[in-house]
């Protein structure tokens, strides 16, 4: 059973940082792209960061400057480095990673369960 586990969500105030952690588990051959996708009330979910296995980055307009994204390969893990938050950054932070576990030959997406970031004016 593959598992996508986010960690590192909380309240800070506008200006603040804060650190989002994902960590992949589970039989898992191999993994594409991980990502961190976004989803604030009344709104669709949107892709905020990726990265690919090799380390190429692609980022959201909005959060240019301010967000990195980073991994560890070897332990499956995805990061996201949030620097000067904004009130419109709030919303639940999701963690998504391409990949194909042990049992399959398929690759698919995998979900975490989403953590809270709320940033206050």
């Amino acid at each position: 059973q593959v598992q996508l586990v986010e960690s590192g969500g909380g309240l800070v105030q506008a200006g603040g940082s804060l650190r989002l952690s994902c960590a992949a588990s589970g039989s898992i051959f191999s993994i594409n792209a991980m990502g961190w996708y976004r989803q604030a009330p009344g709104k669709q979910r949107e892709l905020v960061a990726a990265i690919t296995s090799g380390g190429s980055t692609n980022y959201a307009d909005s959060v240019k400057g301010r967000f990195t994204i980073s991994r560890d390969n070897a332990k499956n893990t995805v990061y996201l480095q949030m620097n000067s938050l904004k009130p419109e950054d709030t919303a639940v932070y999701y963690c998504n990673a391409d990949l194909r576990p042990v049992v399959s030959r398929v690759v698919s997406d995998y979900w975490g369960q989403g953590t809270q970031v709320t940033v206050s004016s």
